[in-house]
């Protein structure tokens, strides 16, 4: 059975899907300061190797980085509500770029809503 990573179009699809949505993060007031690198490019290339290993791909992030632990790496970060929507809102738009089937779209698209919600570290903005 083929992959979710290689129906999509693999790593040239999660490095559209990962620079689109750093595109975003560079000029949101919120976002952008959460990330303690002026360069976004050493982010946008580990979420892409998280999201290729999540959905598939090649195990680099697990080789280079070790288990994820999403939560711990974010827990410095007060993430609440306004953060999550943020996040989201780029996110849909680097999404609807990649032109995916709906139903890619859709799997894709439920993971990415349930991960912004478990970074959730606080209900206040």
């Amino acid at each position: 059975m083929e992959s979710f990573y290689h129906r999509v179009g693999g790593q040239n699809t999660f490095f559209k899907l990962t620079e689109a949505f750093y595109v975003g993060v560079a000029s949101d007031p919120l976002l952008k300061p959460m990330y303690p690198e002026q360069d976004l490019e050493p982010a946008r290339q580990r979420l892409q190797l998280f999201l290729e290993q999540y959905w598939g791909g090649p195990s680099t992030y697990q080789e280079q980085r070790g288990h994820p632990r999403l939560r711990m790496r974010h827990s410095p970060y007060s993430i609440g509500p306004a953060a999550k929507l943020a996040w989201l809102k780029h996110m849909r738009a680097a999404v609807d770029s990649l032109e995916l089937s709906p139903m890619d779209a859709d799997e894709l698209w439920e993971y990415l809503e349930r991960a912004a919600h478990a970074m959730l570290n606080t209900f206040e903005d």
